[in-house]
């Protein structure tokens, strides 16, 4: 017997594509930018990003008020360790003396 997929199902679905999508992003700049810097800032945001939408798509599926709560208690809790580490990891570059890449520009 089959059951028709409801609009939440449809919504939840559509939520953790996003997020996959934002993940993939996320991977593509960590592989494709030039610096420590850049790199940071693709996986910061996008990955974030990312987590948002498929906290929210699980906690549509989630089968009680409490555990959809603890589903979407995740993601303020990865924003400030991500926050953290990323600065962390930013100030060690710099104090490494890692400089931010810039175009080669035409001019003399």
């Amino acid at each position: 017997m089959q059951t028709a997929v409801t609009a939440v199902e449809w919504a939840s679905g559509l939520l953790l594509l996003t997020g996959a999508g934002f993940y993939l992003a996320g991977t593509v700049g960590l592989l494709r930018f030039p610096d420590v810097y850049a790199r940071l800032h693709a996986l910061t945001k996008a990955d974030n990003l990312g987590l948002g939408f498929l906290v929210l798509g699980l906690a549509l599926q989630a089968t009680s008020l409490a555990a959809a709560l603890k589903i979407l208690l995740i993601w303020p809790l990865v924003l400030a360790a991500s926050a953290a580490v990323s600065y962390a990891i930013a100030r060690r570059a710099d104090q490494l003396g890692l400089k931010p890449w810039h175009r080669q520009s035409d001019r003399p």
